[in-house]
């Protein structure tokens, strides 16, 4: 499979961390693909077969076939069924920029997958047919940038809630929520209100989350051992993160090393900066 990471349009960046596209044969039909909880909401375009959900985190969500999927914050593994000819494309939205981008709040998407058209009626099917039309990864990835700007209108969370929000990825989910409500001067319940009003899921899920990753990251950056993760990632220890991935993951540390860690690509993973992706191919 070939695989593009861009950075958006400089006027994005505070709303988008990355683009991503790829394009090729991933096995077979049918099989089922693990989607993880992150610190980004989803913007995935096929170009090719829709994208069949079979599973949400939330049992409300039924099952159902996509062209332009758009999800939220999730606190638990999606599953996917996959195709054997893939043609896509992936943009990482921070969760400001699904207000800003989208038109609704990110708390509107949590744990839930809706048709772009959805949101933007007509407007989402010229988008997919000009990227249907552009014939190389740039002329896609400047038609979303064109289109994305258009689109943008500045709009989103408090800024309490934003500057909560960048110390628990600064801290990668190990600051104590009580603490950053006494640092914005609320009540822990009042800011755990506010705080999933505005992004879906509360405070102490997403720094979960954030712990997550921060392991995922460990796992392909450095093959330590879990010990190691789990010390280094703020677990209590072995055991505690073992249940905490079974929640997020649907599967243990040691499956998932072994069933998806081969798989994943490294745009898929936060490393904790949203200014670490860079332009790049992989094949």
């Amino acid at each position: 499979m070939q695989s593009l990471v861009q950075l958006p349009a400089p006027a994005l960046r505070g709303v988008i961390t990355h683009y991503a596209g790829f394009r090729g044969r991933v096995g077979g039909n049918g099989i089922t693909q693990t989607a993880l909880p992150s610190r980004h909401a989803h913007l995935i375009i096929s170009l090719a077969n829709p994208i069949e959900v079979v599973a949400m985190p939330d049992p409300r969500q039924r099952p159902g076939r996509f062209h332009m999927l758009v999800n939220g914050l999730q606190d638990g593994p999606a599953y996917v069924s996959g195709t054997a000819e893939i043609d896509m494309l992936h943009v990482f939205l921070k969760p400001p920029g699904v207000h800003a981008l989208l038109g609704v709040p990110c708390a509107a998407l949590g744990n839930c997958v809706v048709e772009l058209s959805d949101l933007w009626g007509a407007a989402a099917a010229v988008l997919h047919e000009r990227l249907l039309a552009a014939r190389s990864w740039p002329q896609r990835f400047a038609v979303l940038n064109a289109t994305l700007q258009q689109r943008f209108q500045p709009a989103g969370p408090r800024d309490e809630l934003l500057w909560a929000w960048r110390q628990l990825a600064q801290a990668r989910g190990m600051l104590p929520i009580a603490q950053v409500a006494r640092d914005i001067g609320w009540s822990r319940r009042h800011f755990s209100e506010e705080f999933v009003a505005a992004f879906g899921l509360a405070p102490k899920a997403v720094a979960r989350i954030l712990r997550f990753e921060h392991g995922c990251r460990v796992l392909m950056d450095e093959g330590r051992s879990l010990a190691d993760v789990a010390a280094r990632c703020g677990f209590h220890d072995q055991a505690h993160m073992t249940h905490e991935w079974t929640r997020l993951a649907g599967t243990t540390p040691a499956a998932w090393i072994a069933q998806q860690l081969p798989f994943l690509q490294d745009y898929e993973v936060s490393a904790g900066d949203d200014e670490r992706t860079s332009t790049h191919s992989r094949r």
